[in-house]
């Protein structure tokens, strides 16, 4: 019978802490405005403007919104009905715009939260912490390597409060779970494996034509940086029952790559300790699935670290799994194996057995069972952390260097594929050793006139 673990006796016992281990600007006449920081004291309320309000960008709002020191002070997005979805989600109705810098421009606004597609990332959170708003941007942070490095120097540079929305890092089970592997619970552990399976096949997202933006949508301002390309319904991810396909297009994010990877990857970096791999190949492609994207329908990457290997696997062509999960991370110790998902957790111990070298004198060490049902809020709680952060000014769980490092590992997973290199990594100077340009040349990003990526 498995152990169970309560939130009280994991609160307990665990004491568990978490800690977080230039400039971009457009030539447009619109422009943010620098302020001086003035964080919100302890029992002030803070206010709040909201860019991108998508699918994550409503659900966001939510959250925020059951904070009872929130206060919703404007809407952005380039999609007018996601405006109107979202303004009717308020009490206090906020105004509302189209252009993310007429929000950024306001001087009584605290803090921007950004759900915009992947592309946009770092301009707006680069901009919002150069107008003196403290940042809870989603994940993936960025598209390219270099931008999240430069996000984490604005951050340093103007003093501003940015967690990252890898909102597992505020998952009680997560953290008991991490805790169990770096106290040595399932022993050494040599393998790690995580996954998303799913089954589109053979159509996955379609192959839309190309047509004229719908009503109310601003295409231009939606590419903002990215090449400016004919409107697909697809490639804008939004309407006809999609949800996010943008991120199947390298021009504004990584695939599941980055996509799920990140929430995957960015746990297994945590339990581990570590900053990023030595070493990281990659194979894969569009083998089967009939639509437009640019991304692989099957990947497969293998990350090495210092005594021990991580892999990720995507394929869209079949959903099943050993633990009937479509998503997951499995911890391979000499003692046991832990799989955590946002359910919960659970450690398999080893089973006994005698040693094919040793004889059957040697046995391998015994553990018990463990397992923990998801207790919390995680994303809930998440919100709560960054609103705590932007009072105390304390680094929050997810601070920007750990969701960039977290980003990074994932898009080096697409640089490796791409490129068709096995990438040796300098996690410290975040530099490809030796290779050919190509491989380079992917962890930057161009931008479109008139942004600019400045330092």
């Amino acid at each position: 019978m498995a152990k169970k673990v309560s939130r009280r006796d994991f609160i307990q016992r665990s004491g568990l802490v978490t800690t977080g281990a230039g400039m971009i600007a457009s030539n447009s006449p619109l422009s943010a405005s620098s302020r001086p920081a003035s964080p919100p004291g302890a029992n002030d309320r803070i206010r709040i403007g909201f860019v991108g309000m998508g699918g994550m960008g409503r659900a966001n709002l939510r959250d925020f919104l059951r904070q009872p020191d929130v206060e919703v002070a404007a809407l952005c997005d380039v999609y007018k009905p996601n405006l109107e979805e979202s303004l009717g989600l308020t009490e206090n109705k906020p105004e509302s715009y189209s252009d993310f810098r007429r929000v950024l421009d306001r001087q009584d606004i605290d803090a921007i939260v950004i759900s915009s597609p992947d592309h946009w990332h770092p301009l707006q959170a680069i901009l919002s912490c150069k107008a003196g708003k403290d940042v809870y941007v989603e994940k993936p942070i960025s598209v390219a390597v270099e931008e999240g490095r430069k996000m984490v120097e604005a951050a340093r540079k103007y003093n501003r409060i940015v967690q990252v929305g890898t909102q597992q890092r505020s998952g009680i089970h997560f953290q008991r779970a991490v805790q169990l592997i770096q106290e040595g619970a399932i022993g050494k552990i040599s393998y790690v494996k995580t996954w998303n399976y799913f089954n589109e096949f053979p159509e996955g997202i379609g192959d839309p034509p190309d047509s004229t933006p719908p009503e109310g949508l601003d295409w231009d301002l939606w590419l903002g940086p990215a090449t400016k390309v004919p409107f697909n319904i697809n490639r804008f991810g939004v309407g006809q029952g999609r949800w996010s396909t943008f991120r199947y297009f390298w021009d504004y994010a990584g695939g599941m790559m980055t996509d799920w990877g990140v929430h995957l990857l960015d746990i297994v970096q945590w339990a581990m300790k570590v900053d990023g791999p030595k070493t990281v190949s990659a194979c894969g492609g569009k083998y089967f699935i009939k639509d437009n994207r640019d991304t692989p329908d099957t990947i497969q990457v293998t990350f090495e670290y210092p005594g021990w290997i991580c892999v990720y696997e995507s394929r869209s062509c079949n959903g099943n799994s050993m633990y009937n999960k479509d998503y997951g991370i499995e911890f391979h110790g000499t003692t046991g194996t832990l799989f955590v998902d946002r359910s919960g957790f659970e450690v398999y111990p080893e089973v006994g057995k005698p040693s094919l070298v040793h004889g059957p004198k040697e046995q391998i060490g015994r553990m018990k069972s463990i397992q923990m049902r998801s207790t919390n809020n995680s994303h809930e709680d998440h919100v709560r952390d960054f609103l705590d952060s932007v009072k105390s000014r304390k680094l929050p769980r997810s601070d920007i260097e750990i969701g960039h490092r977290s980003t990074s590992v994932c898009q080096l997973g697409n640089v490796a594929l791409r490129s068709n290199q096995r990438i040796v990594w300098d996690a410290t100077k975040e530099e490809i050793i030796g290779g050919d340009t190509r491989a380079k040349s992917l962890l930057t990003r161009k931008y479109r006139k008139p942004w600019k990526l400045m330092v």
